[in-house]
């Protein structure tokens, strides 16, 4: 299959700098929390999830499709929360071959608290070197680029919702 337009070179430098900071700073947020003692970034995210979830639960597919990652690391993430007691599985009552993840009280717990290193670390590593208005600039070319669906847009719009 060959394609009929190529990148411009401006457009390939803005896709390899931003595979490229992604990857930095969720190494550098990564650290930050390991630093305080917190699990994996993937922990808070699948947490907090589920805590939106309207009744603090969700299937495992519909934990996957709203993180974006491969089922084999839901299935790893979900068994980690689970023998952490941050998440408990239950069978679903409508589909008795499925099964549901809910957050528990612990988890809520740990999200929150999680909470304050992850803010910390946002603030330290992009908060600290974009003005509020390169924030939501940065956001609007990003959603632009159909990074994020409507309603992750909207979530992710008000912090105090972490």
């Amino acid at each position: 299959m060959t394609m009929k337009h190529k990148p411009s070179t401006e457009a390939a430098a803005a896709c390899i700098r931003l595979i490229r900071i992604r990857r930095r700073v969720l190494d550098a947020v990564e650290r930050d929390l390991k630093k305080v003692g917190f699990p994996p970034l993937a922990w808070y995210d699948a947490l907090l999830e589920l805590s939106r979830a309207p009744s603090g639960e969700m299937r495992p597919v519909e934990l996957e499709r709203q993180m974006l990652i491969p089922q084999y690391s839901t299935s790893r993430l979900i068994d980690g929360l689970v023998d952490e007691g941050l998440a408990a599985r239950r069978e679903c009552k409508i589909d008795r071959r499925g099964q549901l993840v809910e957050i528990t009280e612990t988890g809520r717990e740990l999200q929150k608290k999680m909470w304050n290193a992850y803010s910390a670390a946002i603030e330290k590593h992009v908060g600290s070197k974009l003005s509020d208005a390169d924030a939501v600039k940065l956001c609007s070319l990003l959603d632009r680029l159909g990074i994020l669906r409507s309603s992750e847009s909207a979530a992710i719009s008000v912090c105090d919702e972490f």
